[in-house]
């Protein structure tokens, strides 16, 4: 009888958090689509007439993308909180996007609130995770802090993961493209239809580098000088052997010297350092071993070795010591 109505009473509660966190759902669901819905209709028809894609966008996805149009418009509403203060936090987290490979207008908007979203979504989560337990305490409480915390810094995490992915990426790659770029030279293309052979080429073997020289090469059809272009080339990665082949190209177009040359002598030394850098690590793994070796290995060799000495010695010596 007694299990019965703590069945009877634990169904109940279920029911209760349920319909509570479904409420709550509700109300948030409410509030986004006001938001959506209550932009002004004159600069939605001014982004229309200025990108015309936007209309083909709202005819193609008119039935069954509310979820989208919600997020994109409450996406600068949650992102507000975590804005820059000034100029140059807001660079900074740009650049970081960038190197990530999101470069659209919103990244850094969307980024932050996707950080905002992660705050929430973990805090709720875990609320809702200790109220079905029936514990609410300061342990709990302190678990849906620290819930919170790691899910709004998982964005983070994950764009240092992807920074890291792509910058080595175009490190590894780059040679390659250096070496099929004199080719390209060598056989009498320019250094703008080089850099778009090598995009063309490499889109299997290396995307991110086919990414980087066909964006390169869009912006010189836009008309941009080849000075400018070179420079974001260099900045936009994060990388420094990329930011160095763009200072050397820079250079190369400037005083007129041979481009295929450079290109040449830029792969040269950068296969040198990528063999300096095997060479580095391979110096350092005697010394990583010594912890795995001390913390892991040591202990079993020192029992085995030790050990029968050790039981033999107690054996012998504690009866005597004993008498």
């Amino acid at each position: 009888m007694d299990q019965a109505v703590l069945l009877a009473s634990f169904d109940s509660r279920l029911i209760v958090m349920l319909a509570v966190f479904a409420g709550i759902g509700a109300v948030v669901w409410v509030v986004l689509e006001s938001w959506a819905n209550g932009a002004n209709r004159s600069e939605k028809r001014l982004d229309e007439i200025r990108n015309p894609n936007l209309r083909w966008r709202k005819e193609e996805n008119q039935s069954g993308n509310a979820m989208t149009r919600v997020l994109e418009a409450a996406t600068p509403a949650l992102a507000k909180p975590l804005q820059p203060k000034n100029e140059k936090e807001a660079s900074a987290i740009k650049q970081r996007l960038c190197e990530a490979g999101f470069r659209f207008e919103n990244a850094t908007t969307v980024f932050l609130g996707l950080k905002v979203c992660g705050l929430g979504l973990g805090a709720v989560s875990a609320g809702v995770f200790t109220l079905f337990q029936g514990q609410v305490d300061f342990g709990s409480l302190m678990k849906v802090v620290a819930s919170a915390g790691i899910c709004f810094y998982l964005p983070e995490l994950l764009l240092t993961l992807l920074r890291s992915r792509r910058k080595e990426s175009i490190f590894l790659g780059l040679p390659d493209a250096l070496d099929l770029m004199v080719v390209c030279v060598e056989a009498g293309l320019g250094l703008d239809q080089a850099m778009r052979k090598v995009s063309d080429e490499m889109k299997k073997s290396s995307p991110t580098i086919a990414d980087e020289f066909g964006l390169y090469h869009l912006q010189m059809q836009m008309g941009r000088t080849r000075n400018h272009v070179l420079r974001e080339l260099g900045a936009r990665s994060g990388v420094d052997d990329l930011r160095s082949l763009a200072s050397i190209l820079i250079q190369a177009d400037k005083f007129g010297s041979s481009i295929a040359q450079a290109l040449r002598v830029q792969s040269d030394a950068m296969r040198t350092r990528r063999k300096q850098i095997a060479e580095e690590k391979a110096a350092k793994t005697a010394v990583k071993l010594i912890f795995p070796l001390v913390i892991f290995i040591f202990p079993g060799i020192f029992v085995v070795l030790v050990g029968p000495a050790a039981v033999t010695m107690v054996k012998e010596m504690f009866p005597i010591m004993g008498s």
